[in-house]
């Protein structure tokens, strides 16, 4: 973590976390050698992958492009994966932008108008589009059309813009923030799961395979199991490993060695980090496991409030181990049971008193 020499946290939070599930550079120059080519490569999302299966195929019969296609779910699960091989199965170009970098409608309209016929365009985080360029979005999808607006004000004319056919595959992390006629516009929607631990093996023995690593099945689950349900904290956490048993153990990755490099990293058998456990940690020793109010636990955290809430806590509810209630957040049993710490006895009010909820 960077501070400033007045005591101002500096730096975001996530760049040095290993589990963390966004992509930074070193992710994406990896991730290009080691994602999948086509469909039967690419591991785990089997209903996903069998329903689109269909969509691609019956599409090559009829000669004609695929439906529009819409995947949702948490990062590093694969969605930008998914979009090339759709791509590759069409054997046609692909264009990647994302939601973000189209502020205007103008953006976009450069952006269709030089799509050639039957290219595939991935928009990334498609829900943070703005609002002319989304309206502009829905003719493009339905009627392969756009108008252009040329001149301001009483003398403004549309220019109708006719597109070629093209596959608009859309990713988003919060498929709940796309308005209902952007979602009814798309032919398929996928929503991506969390991977299996047995999944997560799969992906990095074949990880392994392509970066030329030595790793053994029980090598293999117990990175599997710290992995958060993702491939691509599965594929880091792969070469942290890699990088510690090349100077400790000949690079040769076996059960005890993967655990012994993810203790230098500070991620523990279930996945959770320093950050995660200094959460969990405030909430049982200082506060008696809850309830405690979010403000007051990111100040005993050390960190932002939005930190706690967007970081660490997501993970912490999925794993069962933190429970977001009115009154604040709470411990669970297993929390208690991760840290190998007992729970007070009923009827004594912890340190939560004090503050409030």
């Amino acid at each position: 973590m960077n501070w400033d020499e007045t005591g101002a946290h500096t730096g975001d939070p996530t760049d040095e976390r290993l589990v963390d599930a966004g992509a930074d550079g070193e992710d994406t120059a990896v991730e290009a050698a080691l994602r999948p080519k086509d469909l039967d490569e690419f591991v785990g999302q089997e209903k996903v992958r069998e329903q689109l299966d269909l969509v691609l195929k019956a599409a090559r019969a009829r000669g004609a492009t695929a439906d529009h296609v819409l995947l949702s779910g948490a990062p590093g699960l694969g969605k930008t994966t998914l979009s090339m091989i759709i791509a590759a199965e069409m054997n046609a170009p692909i264009r990647i932008t994302s939601g973000p970098a189209i502020q205007h409608a103008g953006d976009l309209a450069a952006i269709l108008s030089s799509l050639q016929e039957g290219e595939v365009l991935f928009l990334d985080e498609i829900h943070r589009m703005s609002r002319p360029a989304e309206e502009m979005l829905y003719m493009a999808m339905e009627d392969f059309r756009v108008d252009v607006i040329v001149g301001k004000g009483p003398g403004a004319t549309a220019i109708p813009l006719e597109l070629p056919p093209f596959t608009l595959v859309g990713a988003t992390t919060r498929a709940g923030l796309l308005p209902p006629p952007l979602r009814d516009r798309f032919g398929f929607t996928g929503h991506m799961e969390f991977y299996a631990p047995t999944e997560l093996e799969r992906v990095i023995h074949r990880s392994a395979g392509l970066l030329d690593v030595a790793i053994d099945t029980e090598g293999a689950a117990e990175i599997a199991g710290r992995s958060r349900g993702t491939p691509r904290i599965a594929n880091r956490l792969l070469r942290r490993v890699r990088d510690y048993a090349q100077v400790k153990a000949e690079g040769w990755i076996d059960r005890d060695i993967a655990a012994a490099a993810l203790r230098v990293y500070e991620v523990d058998d279930r996945g959770l980090d320093r950050l995660d456990r200094a959460v969990l940690g405030a909430l049982l020793k200082l506060f008696g496991g809850g309830p405690v109010g979010l403000s007051t636990l990111a100040v005993a955290v050390g960190e932002e409030r939005e930190t706690v809430e967007e970081v660490a806590e997501p993970f912490l509810v999925r794993e069962g181990l933190l429970a977001r209630t009115p009154r604040g957040r709470v411990a669970t049993p297993a929390a208690w049971a991760h840290l190998g710490l007992v729970p007070p006895q009923q009827g004594v009010k912890g340190q939560q008193g004090l503050f409030g909820a």
